[in-house]
């Protein structure tokens, strides 16, 4: 088995406690082979868990000529130069969502990518989650008939005060968490327009100046319409998803998923009445009738693997057996897109301050 030698650029919540904590859970196939921190205590940490080298900038990394794969796990703000230089000095790239702020930016590593010809990936481990793969399954079937609105919400009630809530490090609810309900909504709306984007932002409890409440509605025709709300103000968060579609819906909360459908053909007959409904004795009623319910429900397996772990056999297949990568740059560029058509929407202007 091919083993892919990594290096990575930060060992904080991210290259540390996400990244680092994966990889080695994969000694078969990945090994960490050097770090980079401006902390001198990070980096003496790393050489003791992994027992790798380190280096106090990414330059050290990008010297190096035993390394297959750096993982870009730095400030969200440098994630586009830092993609981009590690691509010019030939290395495959791993980078952190989100991407970039704006689409231009986006272009400009898919650019520098096709001019490498090295390999661009952006981390969306949350669209391997077991839970939405189960979603996407169920609307996948077609028993709920055709999805007229997808609910989605990543909510909670917090308040945040380090550097990503900050604008200049390109912080805020929308690109912190953002991206991960991003991807995996458009892949339930589709990933083949960009949509009529209507977004509201707000600073409730933030001490940043960056966004911390998000609603956004995502409209074209042929698609479901989306809401998505990604909120820390939110006391009494109540749903992950809930799916409506023509012949039943579907909901995804912290007590698992469950759905219900009816089958054609099994409900009762009906048609069109025009003239003022009565019952049997001539009074009037409400429409009314006995619909034959189908049920299911999903629990989270015990032993399930991690979304990360399996964004990483993904990403393990990519580079050792040429696989299709899965999760592509065009995805990446519309969520971008979506994203910076939210924030040309909300300038800090048009924002209120935070109560806190």
């Amino acid at each position: 088995m091919k083993m892919v030698r990594v290096g990575i650029i930060g060992q904080g919540r991210s290259g540390r406690d996400i990244h680092g904590n994966q990889i080695s859970r994969m000694p078969d196939r990945f090994k960490i082979v050097a770090v980079s921190d401006p902390l001198a205590e990070r980096r003496a940490r790393a050489e003791q868990e992994y027992g790798c080298a380190s280096y106090s900038t990414p330059r050290g990394l990008f010297g190096r000529t035993d390394i297959d794969l750096i993982v870009n796990a730095s400030p969200s703000h440098l994630h586009v130069p830092l993609s981009i230089q590690a691509l010019e000095a030939g290395f495959n790239v791993l980078c952190e969502k989100p991407l970039a702020r704006k689409v231009a930016e986006v272009d400009k590593v898919v650019r520098a990518a096709k001019k490498a010809g090295k390999l661009m990936a952006v981390f969306q481990n949350n669209r391997y989650a077991d839970g939405f793969q189960q979603v996407r399954k169920v609307i996948e079937s077609g028993v709920l008939g055709r999805i007229v609105l997808i609910k989605a919400g990543a909510n909670g009630f917090s308040r945040r005060w380090d550097w990503q809530t900050l604008r200049k490090n390109y912080g805020g609810n929308l690109l912190n968490t953002g991206p991960h309900s991003m991807d995996q909504i458009l892949q339930l709306f589709g990933t083949d327009v960009m949509p009529k984007v209507t977004c509201i932002m707000d600073r409730a409890n933030t001490f940043g100046d960056a966004e911390d409440h998000v609603k956004v509605i995502l409209q074209a025709k042929g698609h479901p319409t989306v809401d998505l709300e990604i909120s820390s103000c939110c006391a009494y968060p109540q749903y992950s998803f809930n799916v409506y579609g023509t012949r039943g819906g579907l909901l995804a909360d912290r007590e698992g998923i469950r759905w219900r459908y009816f089958k054609p053909g099994e409900q009762p007959k009906q048609s069109l009445v025009q003239e003022p409904l009565v019952s049997d004795v001539g009074t009037p009623v409400y429409c009314k009738e006995n619909m034959k319910w189908h049920e299911a429900v999903w629990e989270k397996p015990k032993d399930g693997k991690s979304g990360t772990a399996q964004y990483y056999e993904m990403l393990y297949r990519t580079l050792s057996k040429g696989a299709p990568l899965e999760v592509t740059l065009a995805h990446i560029r519309q969520q971008i897109a979506v994203m910076e058509e939210c924030h040309r929407q909300n300038p800090p202007s048009k924002m209120p301050k935070a109560d806190v």
